[in-house]
This record gives C-alpha cells, structure tokens and sequence, in this order.
C-alpha cells in the first residue's frame, strides 16, 4: 500500500552519498510525465547529460531512471539497489518500495554526475518520497494541472489536492505554476509559495498559429487511420511570446492533443526562468542560454512519450492477415479521460474530412486500477461523450480486461472487467461488448480482446477505417507495449 511519509527515507538518506544534482521537481495529477518529456529533450538538445525519474514505470522498473532519455541497464540499476538494501537493513529503517526506487535514481544521477535532473512526484508532493531531495539541489519545482484524484491520501477537494503537491516548493526557490482548469488552484498555491519564502511564477501560455511553410517545411500528408497507408496527425505548430527568445519562438510540437500546447507553455515558461532567475542561472552552465537557444526548437521537435495518444501500428493475424493502428493512452482519472475524448472527437472530425472514408470502426480496450473513492463511471463516462461523424458512420465497440500487476506493486489490482462491462452499459447504447474473466488468469485478455475486436474485417472493404483505443490505466497500456515487444522480437 501506498504511505506517505518522510519519515523512513529521511532517516536512511543521510547514511548513503549525499544527493546535490541541479534538479526541477515536477508534481501535478495530469501532464507530469508529458512535462519532464519535454523538459528533458530540450535539455538534451542543448547538449546537458540529462537524469530523468518518472513513475510508474511502463515495461520493466528501471524504465523509470533514464540517462539522456535511455533507460537505465539492469545491472546498474541492481547495482545500486543492492547498496541502497544494504544501508536500509543495516539501519532497520524498512523503506518502501517505491522509496528504494526513489535512492536508486538519486544515487545513480548522483554517481554518473549528471548535468541536469528532472524529477517527478510519485504521489501528492509534500510526503512524497522525492521531496527529501535536499534545498539546495533545487533548481526550481512546478506544478502541472491539478485535478482529482487519489483522494484517499490528498483530500477530498481540489484546493486540497493543490496545497499537497505544492508543498514541494522550496525557499528563495522558484515556484512555476501550469494552466489551469479550476480558478481556485492559483490562490491556493500562491498561498503555499509565499508562506515558504519561494517565488511564485505564472505560466505565460503559448499560442497555436497556423502552419508557416517557410519555417514547418512542407505541409504534412492528409490524416489517415489506414495501417498501411498511416498518416499520423499533423504536428502542433505554436508561438511563444517571451523576452528570452527574440523575434518570439516558433515551434512544431509532435506532441498529440491540444493539452500539449499548455504543457509546452509549463516548460517554455520553466527554461525561460532557469535562463533569467539568478538562483537558477547560477547552477546552469554558463553558456546555457546560449545553447538553448541555438537547440530549444529540435528539443521541442524530438519530444515523444510513449502511452500518451501514442499511435502504434499491431500485426493481427485473424479473421485475415493485416497490420491495425492502436492508440494508447494511459487515461486514468476524469479529467485525462475527457482529454482523451477530446482528441477522438478530433480524429472524428478529420477523418470526416476524408470523401474516402465512409466507416470508422471504433473500438476501446480498457482496464482501471481499483482506487477508490475513484468509481468506473467516474473515469470511463467522458470516453463516451465524443460527437458522431457527419459523413462518417461511427461503430463503437468496447473490451472490459484486467491489466497485469506492476513489478514491485501487487496492492494494484484491477477493477473487475464485470464492472466496467456495467458502466459502459450504461453509458452508451447499442455498442458491442466483450467482458474478460473477473477471476482466473489475466495472461492473454488483452490478446483476446484484440481479436474480437478486429474480427468484422473482410477482404475488399473501401473506405473501412479501423482504430483501437487501449486505456484506462497505464498499467494496461504497459502490458500493449510487452505485446508490440514480443511482436518486434517475432513478427507473425
């Protein structure tokens, strides 16, 4: 079970290498992962050697410790586990799992003597197990959209919920606040960050602007959900007015989903503030402003973030040989659901723009984590609010599964698939549906799920589109990602 507490890790901290990389703390409830994407490819472009800690993780644990966006190797991440065990058995200082993950990262940052460090909060931000990093290894803490969710451990209340994870911020540190969807977080963070003695910083928003062919190069091809034929959705063309960035800065976000824009503002708002914040330009390297921007617009290009609207190309072999595109998105709680729904109503609407298409047949894969008070009907209700074609005939289908338990986490269970098949019930009529097991074994219901949902398709169809949506928990979306690896290893 998850329990929050500063307590055990700091007393076993002081007995390991003290921690003192330059390091932005990122908390939030929807955008963190996409954030320190995006943070760190800049940093990369800009030539920094660049730690990045993001939980949980997708396929394998040291998923979550990237040196220059690389997953750490297994034997160094066992290497430095082994050590952080040791000092907690020596000390009987019974540190959780995730607060072992959590030295790793720091002690492996720490040893390879990065430039820079992003670092996301677990859960929450003021006992989350990251926010023993020391003050001084602080160059600045954000706060991305705050929304509900793990109200068992935050509070019942978005104001709540913001004073918690803005409880990382630090004295005589800045403090940059996200866009945000509900008024009352401002105050409540401002608040937080004036009694700490911090800086408080709005996020200044960039704007979409119209593809430029003289800076974008060549307009993209025509949107197309055809596996063979795949034309992704265009990249993000945006403006960022800033004093930093002279005659303003233009940029091609590949990013999917308008949200993206509004993280970029999070970010472009963040390197704006380590280039001109005397706390921070002081950790920098000297010639960091130079170097950014020389490369800031092919780290905002080079941005990806696997299980977030992430597009994906899956061999099927039933009812007859073909490759399927899959989305992926790890859509977890209300708000990430209707954003999610959000950009499915946008596919809608450019495909429907296509004369060739006549029929898009699609169909949901989901599978949630049990965390109450967090219902189904909670998270699941915004997928199926999207609007119809206008040409396009629409046919919906959803698979209920159970997703595999994380390494290290076997208090996360899924919801069972009888209580999603339950509120999809109720949610929308006339969709097929497919319910996996409650009980038994969960090795092969994503496979299965795959099947059924692939297997109206018939030879000679013209202007016949299909999209399959894996979601509702990252941990189904990781599971997606073992599948498509076992694929790559031995295509069908």
């Amino acid at each position: 079970m998850s329990n929050l507490s500063l307590d055990r890790i700091g007393r076993l901290a002081p007995h390991l290498p003290p921690y003192s990389r330059p390091t932005v703390h990122v908390a939030g409830t929807n955008g963190k992962g996409s954030v320190t994407c995006i943070l760190s490819s800049i940093f990369l472009a800009s030539g920094l050697t660049v730690g990045r800690f993001n939980s949980p993780h997708l396929t394998s644990v040291q998923d979550s410790i990237l040196i220059n966006e690389q997953s750490i190797s297994f034997e160094e991440y066992s290497l430095v586990r082994a050590a952080v065990q040791s000092a907690d058995q020596e000390h009987g200082t019974e540190i959780t799992t995730f607060e072992i993950l959590t030295l790793v990262a720091l002690q492996v940052f720490e040893k390879l003597r990065v430039d820079v460090v992003v670092v996301e909060v677990g859960m929450g931000g003021r006992l989350d197990a990251t926010n023993i990093m020391p003050d001084e290894s602080i160059l600045l803490s954000l706060l991305t959209a705050v929304d509900l969710d793990h109200q068992t451990f935050l509070g019942n209340t978005v104001e709540l919920i913001a004073k918690e994870k803005a409880s990382i911020a630090r004295k005589n540190k800045p403090f940059v606040l996200g866009i945000q969807k509900h008024a009352a977080v401002e105050n409540v963070v401002r608040s937080v960050v004036e009694q700490t003695g911090g800086y408080f910083i709005a996020t200044h928003l960039a704007q979409r602007r119209a593809w430029d062919e003289t800076i974008d190069g060549p307009p993209p091809p025509t949107f197309s959900l055809d596996a063979e034929s795949f034309s992704p959705p265009p990249a993000q063309p945006i403006t960022f007015t800033n004093s930093v960035f002279p005659n303003n800065l233009s940029a091609l976000l590949y990013l999917n989903g308008a949200h993206q824009v509004e993280n970029l503002s999070l970010v472009l708002t963040v390197i704006s503030t380590l280039m001109t914040h005397p706390s921070c330009a002081s950790r920098m390297p000297n010639d960091f402003s130079e170097r950014v921007l020389e490369n800031i617009q092919a780290g905002i290009r080079n941005a990806t973030w696997r299980g977030r609207l992430s597009f994906h190309r899956l061999a099927v072999s039933s009812p007859i040989p073909r490759v399927i595109t899959v989305l992926a998105d790890g859509a977890h709680n209300r708000a990430s659901s209707e954003t999610l729904a959000s950009y499915v109503s946008n596919l809608i609407t450019m495909l429907d723009g296509n004369p060739q298409a006549r029929i898009l047949r699609l169909t949901y894969i989901l599978a949630l984590s049990h965390s109450p008070p967090k219902t189904p009907r909670d998270t699941l209700s915004p997928l199926f609010a999207f609007r119809s074609g206008i040409q396009l005939s629409i046919q919906t289908k959803v698979a209920a599964v159970r997703f595999t338990s994380p390494e290290g986490m076997p208090w996360i269970t899924s919801v069972p698939p009888s209580e999603i098949a339950a509120t999809v019930r109720e949610s929308i009529s006339g969709a097929g549906l497919w319910v996996a097991s409650d009980e038994g074994e969960i090795q092969g219901q994503l496979e299965s799920a795959l099947e059924w949902a692939t297997a109206e398709r018939t030879e000679g169809e013209d202007g016949v589109h299909e999209l399959v949506v894996v979601a509702g928990s990252l941990y189904l979306v990781a599971d997606f990602y073992r599948l498509l690896a076992r694929q790559e290893a031995n295509p069908i």
